[in-house]
């Protein structure tokens, strides 16, 4: 049993991606709820997602996206201001972007064991805190 935050990129790989990458990260999806682990996001994560097809006017895009926030077996993370206290810590330890800072952040409040991004220079700033999987190489 765990918990996986799943950044922007991943979920972007998930919806809109190849089909080699969308199915590599079902199948490691799938493996890991068979574990018992639980799957979080946070409203910057659904921010993120939502600008592309936002930008392309793309409302067949857009609503997939918001179908799949709307899973119960997604769990959201909530701001608070301790996310922010801890972002504000990353930033200062480690200069990470704010929206980076806060992804790592909510992560790390929201109880998750696993961080899922492509974003490689993220594991610094994680330490022994977060574990980052790379579920797209």
């Amino acid at each position: 049993m765990g918990r996986a935050y799943l950044d922007s990129c991943i979920l972007i790989y998930l919806i809109e991606g190849a089909p080699r990458i969308r199915e590599s990260v079902r199948e490691l999806m799938k493996t890991k709820m068979e574990e018992g682990f639980e799957f979080c996001f946070s409203d910057l994560t659904r921010l993120e997602a939502r600008v592309g097809p936002l930008k392309s006017k793309d409302g067949r895009l857009l609503d997939l996206y918001d179908r799949f926030f709307l899973r119960p077996s997604l769990i959201r993370i909530a701001p608070s201001p301790t996310v922010f206290d801890t972002a504000a810590l990353l930033r200062a330890e480690s200069n990470l972007k704010t929206p980076d800072a806060l992804h790592l952040a909510f992560a790390i409040e929201g109880g998750c064991d696993e961080f899922w991004t492509n974003d490689l220079h993220l594991e610094k700033a994680a330490g022994e805190r977060l574990k980052i999987v790379l579920p797209v190489e």
